[in-house]
């Protein structure tokens, strides 16, 4: 079953905690999983309530991943870190189990892997939810996202410009993009032996992003789209060889695809209108920095590199 459900939206008040509860148990029965339903449910009550104490509105819940390892994600607006607290001294064990809001111990003790991933409009702390409570302090949690090293400017620079890129199209991408290396970096980091390709992916992304941090777009699309226009143009500056790492990129996104329809992430599957425009607009990238002129966008006839 995808695990690609619609994410339930969060009101202001207590009762928040316990809708979050049931639909988090509702889900782990829907996707035949009823022993992971205690730990899920223990860990969204704690994330739910740090949210609804420290965290900003909006504030949503969703299950991602996989059927044989979901994992249980609570979204705010704050980027404020979390952190894990001290241990509980002797005798407060039953308070803290009894106790929501008091920090994330709950959650390292309820999961196979937890963390939180850092966004530039808020956060996500996530879950994978074990079959069984731990009895020691649980697993470490490892925060993730834009927090990253500043890259300094590329060496032996190109200048990449790409003519009458669709808006529309674009932002796809850029969708496509954020969120395929969110689900990859999340399944890698939970349970890299049983997806190895979520693990190059992900490798792959952070070497992408490290290139092209400057290089995909983002803002000229963003003024175009301001000014309701359909197209915009591009001009952006990268490493030159930064060309041998897109290339390959180009043909890992096609891995990616028959990853994500194998694993039932089916919402993270491109379009046949989708991968055609990213290998086209990608392509320019490995062209341009070889030294090939411009190929432009052919919406009927583009079908690749």
């Amino acid at each position: 079953m995808p695990l690609n459900r619609p994410a339930l939206l969060l009101g202001a008040g207590p009762r928040s905690v316990q809708d979050a509860r049931r639909w988090v148990v509702d889900t782990c029965r829907d996707i035949d999983r009823p022993e992971l339903a205690e730990c899920a449910e223990l860990g969204v009550s704690e994330l739910v309530t740090n949210a609804l104490l420290h965290g900003e509105a909006p504030i949503r819940v969703r299950v991602r991943g996989t059927r044989e390892h979901p994992r249980v994600e609570v979204r705010d607006a704050s980027r404020e870190r979390p952190v894990l607290p001290a241990p509980p001294e002797d005798g407060d064990e039953d308070d803290l189990l009894l106790t929501f809001g008091r920090g994330l111990s709950i959650v390292a003790r309820s999961s196979d892997a937890w963390g939180a991933e850092m966004e530039s409009d808020g956060k996500v702390v996530w879950f994978a939810p074990a079959a069984s409570f731990a009895d020691d302090e649980g697993v470490q949690g490892v925060i993730t996202g834009l927090d990253e090293q500043p890259v300094a400017p590329p060496a032996d620079p190109v200048t990449v410009r790409v003519g009458d890129v669709p808006v529309e199209l674009h932002q796809a991408f850029q969708r496509h993009f954020s969120e395929l290396r969110r689900e990859v970096r999340l399944l890698a980091l939970a349970h890299e032996s049983d997806y190895p390709i979520a693990k190059e992916l992900s490798d792959l992304f952070s070497e992408v992003d490290r290139e092209l941090r400057h290089g995909l777009g983002a803002d000229a699309v963003a003024l175009a789209e301001s000014h309701d226009e359909v197209t915009a143009d591009i001009e952006v500056v990268v490493a030159r060889s930064s060309a041998d790492t897109t290339e390959h990129f180009i043909e890992l996104l096609d891995t990616a695809d028959a990853f994500c329809r194998q694993q039932r992430l089916l919402s993270l599957a491109r379009s046949e209108e989708e991968r055609r425009f990213q290998q086209w607009y990608l392509g320019e990238f490995v062209r341009q920095a070889r030294g090939d002129q411009p190929v432009p966008w052919s919406h009927e006839t583009h079908s690749g590199v």
